[in-house]
């Protein structure tokens, strides 16, 4: 079977967002992804919440490392008091865009559907503010969306997102370094390899499971009868950047001559793609058995990154 790099629409809120902000000198969108070091594992927050990114990582963990290996710096800024940071945001906007989030997004009534807190995290690129309300661009799908102050306020508190701080922003983006999209795919591996042995690197709740553990868990609750919330969640946003993510770290990964590595993450990425469809149609029992069957491709995975 010939592997084709996936292009479409997906959930890459975070990505797009800081591909905005580097503007024309921006790396394509896969090696972009690959370097925030997502696609490299799996984690169960809390033994309860499923993320097929890396154990211990998150996007606000993940912007910072992708600037760090991409050779640019940005002033990054969380304000807790609501009005010295919208008073900060209208500053800095004088200067240009600047990088929105986590955000909670079911605050962001322009979206449809929207009508108060999920749960769910987002990033925005802020264009423009007065006293009533903030001019966005939305990676979700909405280009110059204008969001009224109130509601742009309660999202930026980011008061049910399970990671950051609340009003944070990352502007003044700056490249200090050229560095080439090879190299800086390079520069990332380490701390994947790292994430992919176990290893956090940050505070996670109690009972958070990684890689292997995390897929064996998954299977054993689907399995005993998935919930409409965990479903929901799986086929609406974890599925889609799961794979997506895998598939893009293929292609790099054979750009820096990890092959072996390279199908590794492919199979990955058609194993939890193939959820899609089985948790839809409540097929749960097949589900629970692709999980079990992606438990050891984590390993391969870093074993592969290590040997090459």
């Amino acid at each position: 079977m010939i592997d084709l790099p996936y292009r479409g629409s997906g959930p890459y809120c975070y990505t797009n967002s800081l591909a905005m902000m580097l503007g024309s000198e921006t790396p394509p969108t896969d090696v972009l992804e690959t370097v925030t070091g997502s696609p490299f594992g799996m984690q169960l927050v809390g033994g309860s919440s499923p993320f097929f990114d890396a154990f211990g990582w998150d996007p606000d963990l993940g912007i910072g490392e992708a600037l760090d290996v991409l050779g640019w710096t940005a002033e990054t800024v969380s304000e807790p008091d609501p009005e010295a940071a919208f008073a900060r945001l209208v500053e800095s906007l004088a200067d240009g865009p600047v990088l929105i989030g986590p955000v909670e997004m079911g605050h962001l009534r322009h979206q449809p559907g929207m009508t108060g807190p999920i749960g769910a995290d987002h990033f925005l690129v802020a264009l423009a503010s007065d006293a009533g309300s903030v001019l966005v661009h939305d990676p979700q799908g909405y280009p110059y969306a204008r969001i009224p102050r109130e509601d742009f306020a309660a999202a930026w508190r980011a008061e049910t997102v399970a990671y950051g701080k609340p009003h944070t922003m990352r502007a003044n983006f700056a490249r200090h370094t050229v560095v080439t999209d090879e190299a800086a795919i390079s520069a990332a591996l380490p701390r994947a390899i790292r994430r992919l042995s176990g290893e956090a690197g940050t505070d996670l709740p109690p009972g958070s499971l990684g890689n292997a553990d995390a897929a064996l868990a998954l299977a054993t609750r689907i399995a005993s009868g998935c919930d409409p919330d965990l479903r929901g969640m799986l086929i609406h946003f974890v599925i889609r950047v799961g794979a997506r993510r895998l598939s893009d770290a293929a292609v790099c990964l054979r750009r820096v001559g990890h092959g072996v590595a390279a199908e590794v993450a492919i199979r990955q990425a058609r194993l939890i793609g193939s959820l899609q469809y089985d948790l839809v149609v409540e097929d749960d029992v097949r589900a629970a058995g692709t999980l079990r069957a992606l438990a050891p491709a984590y390993e391969e995975l870093r074993l592969a990154l290590t040997s090459s």
